[in-house]
This record gives C-alpha cells, structure tokens and sequence, in this order.
C-alpha cells in the first residue's frame, strides 16, 4: 500500500494541510465479504469499522478517494442534534421517541471524541460550539430552543447575554449565545482519514476509484464497478448526494445542495484568539446561516453561502470576505487564501432518512447539513441492525419522508424559489 500526498483531494485548506494516507487500490475482479459498503465517508467508514470489530468481513467500494465528497471538506462543527429542530422530530414520531432520538444524537457527538483518543486520530478536536442570535427574534427562538431541550430532553445549555458572548467573540453582530461546551469542531479530512486507516487497521478493504455503475439485489447483493463487483450478504448505501441511479426509490428523497467554506490566510496566534478566546466554533441562525472557527493554525474557517441550484455563486470568494467582514470588522482587509465547495444532501423535513430496502440492503442519507456526529451514529446504527440488533434503526425507519415535489426537471427550481423567500425574510425580519 503506497502513501499519496492529500492534495489528491479537492482543493482546499483541509487538503493541503491532511496527514499524508494510503492509496487503496481500484476494485478490479470478483471480491466477497460478509458486508460491501458504497462510499468511504464518515457513515460508510463507521458502519464499516463497527462491523469489522465485531469479526465481519467488510468491503469498502469509493468512487473517488476516501473522503472526498462532504465528509472531508465540511465545516467541521460537530453538534448534537440532527437537521431539523426537535419539534420537528416530535411531531413526525411522538415526544418519547423524540427524547430517545436527541439522546443518541449525544452518542454520536461522544462517539467522535472516543474515536479520536482510541484510535489517535490528529483531528485538532477543539471543545465548544455556540449558536449565536443576531436580532431579537432570534433571541426568542434560542431562549425557547433552551428552555425546550431543558425540560423535555434533560439538556440544560447556559444563555449568554451580548456582554457575556462579548468576553469570548469579538464581533460586534450578535446580541447572545446558546453556549454547548460539548460539542466542538475539528479537521473533516484528518478525521475521515484517521476512521479509515482504524477500518483497514480492523480488517476492512477499502477500494478507491471505482464508481459503482449498478446494484444487484437478491440473497447476496453485488455492488458493480467498470472493472470489477463486490458481492455481500448485505449491502450499506453511504453515498449521499454523490449517489444518483444505483436505488432510485432514494433519489427523489434527497435534494443535492453546494456549501462553501472559505480559509484566510494565517491570521497570527495573537489575532486569531483575539477573534474567539476559548476556541468554540460558531454559527448563527438565520436561513442562510454562516459559521465560522480557528483552525489549528490560526486561519478562520468561514462558511456563509448554500446554492439550492448546486451552481457555485459568482465571485464567490468576494462574497465570502464580505460576509465574513460583517461577522468581524476587523478582518475587512484579510483575503481568503483558498475557497472550496461540494454537495451535501437534504431531505424534504430536513430529518434523517435510514433504513433499509428489502432484507438485506441498508441505507443512511438525508444529513441536511448536520451530519459530522450524525453520520457516525448512522453508521454505528446500521452496522447494528446487520448484526441482528435492529431496534434503532426501525426506529429511525419511523420517520415519515416525502418525495421532494415537482419530479426530477422541476424539484430544483421550486427548492431554489423557496429558499430565495426563506433568505428575503432573514434580510427583512
């Protein structure tokens, strides 16, 4: 196995800046195992390691390279919760299965800390995250959001005033905090890479550059490439919105979205932790949010622009730094030194979409853009349900999803219509 340099990847700080890992060969011929996984993210990857712990033999079939698509060039934030608010999830599955749901979400955030200490991943794990309000309405929705996972979910999380959230983050934008010092942030690709080299570590098989071109189910499913299959009792479907055509009873669940994430360039020690003193990653609540933290090397990490049409916007590093300067004055002058992009996937309610088609083919999708903690639950969930444990994922399965509306030629430009409303009420109320 050869070593290859991580600018392999897409371009972006996370790449140039990875630790160097193994290439893994193309699937070429017929290979078995108990379990063939579609996609090396971070679902794919867990459910891939939980398995091999447990004594499976697994196979890991990626199109590019392992972590290439969302899971190595994300934000970064690693926060409990799902992609709709709890509400939400209480009212599509009742309060007690709710409350069961939130507390696994906590599992998937420990989870990444434990795999970071047992399997000595250089994550650059950094604690805390704030969710920030800008005018008073957000105020409202955050106090509320508190006393919510207070009193129905045994989650106390403590409000900062403007003076409080001051003292930790000198910008003069946000009114308040909801402050979590357990969740926190760290370096996707590094992170992804580490769960891999743990999974090959185990016994897994990772096979790169080989896009699945057709699956084939039965008593054992067979995952087909250009050169070669993959055949297993069962089958997991980790590739998200990269995905299109392999189970098309999933496609038309999920809506592929471009997010952005931008680095400046070195800003110093001094000037960085001038910016955000105790190191937490940030992101307000708007629509169209933006989020932000250091990295390790006291860049800003600066995320601030979605694309509902998956279309990058114009000048899109000119956009960034503007939205970056409205967040910090202070940094109107400093330049993006990289900017970089990719699909996640979201579903129509923004929850979870797992489960499964037939007897023996798993799947995980539907992240909506909250999917670091989240993916590696999923993974671990799955890997359950193959094992014989299903109470889980049935569970998730319960959740209701929807097609998104208007087929295949006309689901893009009614999202695209909707979202532009949605930031027209963030710019006015």
């Amino acid at each position: 196995m050869t070593v290859r340099s991580p600018a392999a990847h897409v371009d972006s700080w996370y790449s140039r800046s990875a630790t160097p890992a193994p290439e893994h060969p193309r699937l070429q011929g017929r290979e078995t195992a108990d379990v063939v996984i579609l996609g090396a993210g971070l679902t794919g990857l867990s459910a891939a390691l939980e398995l091999a712990q447990a004594g499976l033999r697994v196979i890991v079939v990626e199109a590019r390279r392992v972590g290439w698509g969302a899971s190595g060039r994300n934000g970064g934030q690693v926060i409990f919760g799902y992609g709709c608010e709890q509400p939400k999830i209480a009212a599509l599955v009742g309060p007690a299965l709710a409350r069961r749901m939130f507390d696994w979400s906590l599992e998937g955030v420990r989870l990444v800390r434990e795999r970071i200490a047992t399997h000595g991943i250089d994550a650059h794990w950094r604690d805390g995250h704030a969710h920030v309000a800008i005018k008073p309405r957000h105020i409202d929705e955050l106090k509320a959001w508190q006393d919510d996972l207070a009193e129905n979910y045994g989650y106390a999380l403590p409000w900062w005033d403007r003076e409080q959230l001051r003292a930790q983050l000198d910008s003069p934008r946000y009114l308040g905090a909801l402050f979590d010092p357990a969740s926190g942030h760290l370096h996707p690709l590094n992170y992804t890479l580490g769960l891999a080299r743990a999974a090959t570590a185990a016994g897994v098989r990772i096979f790169e550059h080989s896009p699945v071109v057709s699956l084939t189910r039965g008593a054992r499913a067979v995952l087909r490439t250009a050169q070669g299959e993959a055949e297993g009792a069962f089958c997991v479907l980790a590739g998200n919105a990269l995905v299109h055509g392999i189970a098309p009873e999933l496609d038309d669940k999920i809506m592929p979205v471009g997010t952005y994430v931008g680095a400046t360039a070195p800003l110093g020690e001094a000037l960085a932790r001038s910016l955000v003193r105790n190191d937490m990653a940030v992101a307000d609540i708007n629509w169209a949010l933006d989020y932000f933290r250091l990295s390790a090397d006291h860049r800003l990490l600066f995320g601030g622009r979605a694309s509902y049409s998956t279309l990058p916007p114009p000048n899109l590093a000119g956009t960034m730094q503007r939205r970056m300067a409205r967040v910090f004055p202070q940094l109107r002058d400093v330049k993006f030194e990289s900017v970089w992009g990719g699909l996640i996937d979201i579903s129509l309610n923004r929850a979870p979409h797992w489960g499964r088609l037939g007897d023996n083919i798993y799947f995980a999708q539907g992240f909506s853009g909250h999917g670091v903690a989240a993916t590696g639950l999923a993974g671990r969930i799955v890997a359950e349900a193959i094992r014989g444990q299903a109470e889980r994922l049935d569970a998730f399965a319960k959740i209701p999803h929807r097609d998104f509306p208007g087929g295949r030629a006309l689901r893009t430009p009614m999202l695209v219509a909707a979202m532009a409303w949605f930031k027209l009420r963030d710019a006015l109320w």
